[in-house]
């Protein structure tokens, strides 16, 4: 076997020896240390944070309060605001017949109308934020979605493989 042989064969035994070693460490107490020191404590979240489980179809569902009364969400970081369903917006006592349709929105569906809104409080598991802008969307949404007008405001959010945790 040449030397150049020999190298490349060294090279590969040492690479897949440091593979094996990397596979062999559990990353597990090394991720909840970093969310431990960034203020994420294992288990429960602190009173005032919010944490979502994944749901069993791989999404996150909040269960929200806004404005005193329960609403349940899809949480949709690629949504731009909160998005109510008209039936949603009607629950929390929002007159959908007298708002303006100023806005075109684009969702996967398409091209909707939607009014603005102002939520006076938006809470999920204790994160609770105050003066929410929302859209109540017309028509196309099954789903409200919990959009960056909430989560933006947030000091911070962070998604791991199963929970979704954040701090107002």
């Amino acid at each position: 076997m040449s030397s150049l042989g020999r190298l490349t064969l060294v090279a590969a035994l040492s690479a897949a020896a440091s593979a094996g070693a990397m596979a062999a460490i559990d990353p597990q107490p090394l991720r909840m240390a970093r969310l431990e020191a960034a203020g994420f404590a294992a288990g429960p979240p602190r009173p005032g944070s919010g944490a979502v489980a994944k749901g069993s179809d791989g999404h996150f569902w909040a269960d929200a309060e806004v404005n005193g009364k329960p609403v349940r969400f899809l949480v949709d970081t690629g949504a731009t605001a909160v998005a109510l369903t008209p039936e949603d917006a009607r629950r929390l006592g929002i007159r959908t017949a007298e708002l303006k349709r100023g806005f075109d929105v684009t969702t996967a569906g398409g091209s909707m109308r939607a009014s603005a809104v102002t939520l006076a409080s938006v809470s999920v598991n204790g994160a609770r934020l105050e003066n929410v802008q929302a859209l109540v969307v017309d028509d196309g949404l099954d789903v409200s979605l919990l959009g960056m007008s909430y989560l933006g405001r947030l000091t911070r959010f962070e998604a791991t493989r199963d929970t979704l945790r954040f701090e107002p």
